[in-house]
């Protein structure tokens, strides 16, 4: 859980505020977006629920990404507890306008160095499925490694099952690439 707001040079990561929803809503309805999110599409009912779920509290898994310069909420970042202890995982969606400027690989790197430098995290993970190479492309940009392939193990519907990248990145590998 972010304690506090990460700032890097051009971007914000902070928790949702409840007012959030139409800035979120404006790339969550978007199907080109979220092709590869596990539940697809959002609707707007259902954007309003996702930020409301998290704008504080205990149960934060997903922060806005906000463009300092614009004052512009322009994704989410997700950042939460995984299985193992110590252990989080990562990841990333961005309004279209925002995509190839480096935004996501500048808000993730920020979110490992809380997580490795701040909250004592032993390794971060992240996952994409093969047919997004902007996401595996993110994460080897960061310094994670493909640790696996998993072939079919993500249930999307009766009639499809996806393939999922699974990528990892220890402490000892962050300090002694940051050293």
């Amino acid at each position: 859980m972010i304690t506090h707001p990460i700032a890097t040079k051009r971007l914000l990561i902070r928790p949702f505020q409840v007012d959030d929803w139409p800035a979120v809503a404006s790339y969550t309805t978007m199907p080109e977006i979220m092709a590869y999110m596990e539940g697809g599409v959002l609707t707007v009912e259902q954007t309003q629920e996702f930020v409301n779920n998290n704008a504080g509290g205990e149960t934060e898994y997903a922060y806005a990404l906000i463009l300092q310069a614009e004052a512009r909420l322009i994704g989410h970042m997700v950042f939460h507890p995984w299985f193992a202890p110590r252990t989080y995982e990562i990841g990333w969606v961005l309004h279209p306008a925002y995509h190839r400027r480096g935004y996501a690989s500048e808000a993730a790197t920020a979110l490992l160095r809380y997580g490795f430098e701040e909250m004592q995290l032993h390794r971060i993970i992240a996952t994409c499925q093969p047919e997004n190479p902007a996401s595996y492309g993110v994460m080897e940009k960061i310094g994670m490694r493909r640790e696996g392939h998993f072939r079919q193990c993500i249930y999307r519907d009766d009639d499809t099952w996806w393939d999922e990248y699974f990528y990892a990145l220890l402490a000892a590998e962050w300090h002694t690439r940051r050293s």
